[in-house]
């Protein structure tokens, strides 16, 4: 598993020969968000990393911004004034957006294009169809990347962090916009099988392991489908886990758990016995060695969680 290459920003983490090391001293607010153990919840103050910002290109397959198609003609953006601009909501894993369309093909693998929006992007239903919301620059303290599911002149559909689960919309790339996002391709595929009870981790296609873990119980089920790695938390004194890595999925049962809105994550757990158990309040508990795995691969990269 390759580590990252040099320093990716002052204010988060880098990764050098497998170990976290912190770079520079940024700090923020740690909201309680996650679901996952009745013990979860963590103090303000902690520290909020995320380890894909200004991600170098040999930190994913090939090098720079993968070809988009051509497109000659793409279908232009509805029109937005600012006052219809203000009141879109935000595209982070406390908000609901109840317009965005659902991902056309939950179960499938994508070829790993993700991408990182430099200023916010309004997001659409649809290409020439409305707005439903905007994408911001950062997620919980870090850079948003979010995969991309498909492709049209122009347009380019990404999942989002926000209820419903497999929420997704289109931002428009053929104008001005282009210039503001950042485009790189991860390698990177974790599968999770919720019945069988284990986590994989792929490396272009080549396996780099394989681990029991833990999921939610029958009442608070771990949600299906395709989402991605939405931010790395580390907090400063952790109780159960050195590392939280948060998803862009929800609670199926549960609309807020510790105070936030309920987002399903995966880290750690102190106690080996809950592995292979279906035990969690949604969360996916696994062991060191793939929390240490799981923290070297980019945000924005697939995960696929199987029942």
């Amino acid at each position: 598993m390759p580590g990252w290459i040099g320093r990716i920003n002052r204010d988060v983490l880098h990764l050098s020969g497998g170990r976290l090391a912190r770079a520079g001293d940024g700090t923020a607010a740690m909201r309680q968000f996650l679901v996952g153990h009745a013990r979860q919840s963590a103090t303000a103050g902690a520290v909020l990393v995320a380890v894909a910002g200004g991600v170098l290109a040999a930190t994913f397959g090939g090098s720079g911004a993968p070809t988009r198609p051509g497109a000659q003609h793409p279908v232009p953006p509805a029109g937005v004034s600012a006052a219809e601009l203000a009141k879109l909501p935000r595209a982070t894993t406390y908000a609901s957006i109840p317009a965005a369309p659902l991902d056309p093909a939950p179960f499938a693998v994508t070829d790993g294009l993700v991408v990182h929006p430099r200023t916010p992007q309004i997001v659409y239903a649809g290409p020439g169809k409305p707005p439903i919301a905007v994408l911001p620059a950062t997620e919980l303290g870090g850079p948003t990347w979010v995969p991309v599911v498909q492709i049209s002149p122009g347009w380019e559909r990404v999942l989002l962090p926000s209820r419903p689960n497999r929420a997704s919309g289109w931002i428009f790339t053929a104008g001005t916009a282009d210039s503001q996002l950042d485009t790189r391709r991860s390698v990177y595929l974790v599968r999770i099988n919720v019945g069988a009870r284990k986590l994989s981790v792929y490396d272009g296609g080549q396996p780099v392991g394989t681990w029991t873990v833990a999921v939610g119980a029958p009442p608070t089920p771990t949600p299906t489908g395709r989402t991605f790695l939405l931010a790395l938390l580390a907090p400063p004194h952790p109780s159960y886990s050195p590392l939280i890595l948060p998803l862009g999925f929800h609670s199926d049962t549960l609309d807020t758990y510790g105070g936030g809105p309920g987002t399903v994550g995966v880290h750690g757990w102190p106690n080996p016995s809950v592995f292979g158990r279906a035990v969690s309040h949604g969360c996916v508990r696994v062991p060191s060695p793939a929390l240490h795995v799981l923290s070297l691969v980019p945000l924005g990269s697939l995960v696929l969680i199987t029942s």
